[in-house]
């Protein structure tokens, strides 16, 4: 049974738009618990969400929905998807539910869901959620209703928790940090989490109305955080997205650097330390350049599929702490459960902080390799997947390029596209390299 509504991050699209409607969302709601009760006679689960204002309207009709199947409901209010995945955790919970659409505008939203261990949860769950959907609901009666209740201190255990990821013997004191929070989800948490630890705070993206997230803002718009550090002279800069579980960093020259490289800093950290770092997983995307400095200290490098649930799946497969993606969602596993931004970026800056150095100097070594990427159109019925030219084509760049590059082509999920990259130590190489195979598609 193939999925329906679930994407790879949970179920997103935009607000008043099946599937986000209110009277999907109940039932969505009372789906997911009567699959809870399969295992729990009385499961309780958690509801946080961002800043958007749809938010309200979609947290009502969750506690509804959860309600009617008989499920207590405690609502956490406005706090960063991996803030809902720690107190999922941390309060026993049986479920953790967040209303975001993280990076999209504030006309999307989305529902996506932990297990009890704070983690991501399988497709195979979100298929049994789906066959129940199908189903007429079943209401209990009223002795049986589920209860819901606020957890006013939500935002405050989770500062404490991500404080609790940065050494205790280290400190942010004499550093200025720009901190901009897309106007969504950690709105009033990064600024506190980085001032606690001793920086001087400069916000911006913290001001959320309930129409302006992610709007010129955040990790997906870093040109403001860039402006910011420079009007500033601040040390740095962390941009985070609308839920928060992902990010961007700038130094004081104003230079951002993406997911990959703070994967490689988060890593280059533990191996100054002594630690052993077996492996790190990356996706289908990372830059080479990342997996060469890494195999050449000694440390293993598995590509997932391109999503954090995919990285995740890896990392439990091989027992790995680290991964990621240049998006900027980074996996710590011995930090967290699933990626959070914040988190990320302390241990970020304890890599700056422990060495003395800037992240320039620190990623000397790692020059990222330039990309191409194209997008070809397919013809109707076109089976690029068994075209003998194409693969032709294909082995002859791969060949050409050697290790020092490589070849990436997938289909696009929402549209007939053919998504053609390929990566090089030359910029030209690559460029021309992908354009050759492109033409070879469309021919």
């Amino acid at each position: 049974m193939t999925r329906q509504y679930f994407g790879t991050d949970g179920i997103r699209g935009t607000v008043g738009q099946a599937p986000i409607t209110p009277d999907f969302v109940l039932r969505l709601a009372h789906a997911v618990g009567r699959v809870l009760k399969r295992t729990e006679a009385r499961p309780t689960v958690l509801i946080g969400k961002d800043t958007r204002i749809s938010g309200y309207m979609l947290e009502s009709a969750l506690e509804s929905g959860f309600n009617s199947a008989g499920v207590d409901v405690v609502l956490l209010g406005p706090l960063p998807t991996p803030g809902v995945a720690y107190l999922t955790r941390a309060q026993r919970a049986s479920l953790g539910v967040v209303i975001s659409a993280s990076h999209n505008a504030f006309e999307d939203n989305g529902i996506k869901f932990f297990s009890a261990q704070g983690t991501k949860l399988s497709d195979e769950w979100e298929r049994d959620v789906e066959a129940v959907l199908a189903l007429d609901p079943v209401w209990v009666d009223s002795a049986n209703l589920g209860r819901s209740r606020r957890l006013d201190d939500a935002a405050g255990r989770y500062i404490e928790f991500c404080k609790s990821t940065f050494a205790n013997n280290l400190t942010l004191k004499g550093m200025r940090i720009v901190v901009d929070a897309a106007h969504g989800a950690a709105y009033n948490i990064a600024p506190k989490v980085f001032h606690e630890l001793g920086a001087e705070v400069i916000s911006i993206g913290c001001a959320p109305d309930g129409l302006n997230i992610n709007r010129g803002v955040g990790a997906t718009h870093p040109e403001a955080l860039v402006e910011a550090v420079k009007t500033h002279r601040a040390d740095m800069g962390v941009a985070l997205d609308g839920d928060a579980d992902r990010l961007q960093i700038v130094d004081a020259q104003g230079r951002l650097f993406n997911g990959d490289e703070l994967l490689y800093l988060m890593v280059d950290d533990r191996l100054r330390r002594g630690e052993v770092v077996p492996g790190v997983v990356g996706t289908l995307m990372t830059n080479m350049a990342v997996e060469v400095a890494l195999t050449s200290r000694g440390v293993d490098f598995v590509r997932a599929k391109v999503g954090d649930r995919y990285v995740l799946e890896v990392l439990e497969k091989h027992h790995w702490l680290l991964g990621g993606e240049g998006s900027g969602h980074l996996l710590a596993l011995d930090k967290h459960s699933t990626g959070d931004g914040l988190i990320s970026a302390l241990q970020v800056l304890q890599t700056v902080v422990r060495s003395g150095q800037n992240l320039s100097t620190l990623l000397k070594d790692v020059t990222l390799f330039p990309q191409t990427l194209l997008n070809v159109r397919l013809q109707p019925g076109q089976d690029w997947k068994s075209s003998a030219r194409l693969e032709e084509e294909t082995r002859a760049v791969e060949a050409e390029l050697g290790q020092s590059g490589r070849v990436l082509i997938r289909a696009s999920g929402t549209e007939p596209l053919l998504r053609v990259m390929v990566e090089a130590r030359d910029a030209a190489l690559a460029k021309a390299c992908a354009q050759r195979i492109a033409k070879t598609i469309s021919q």
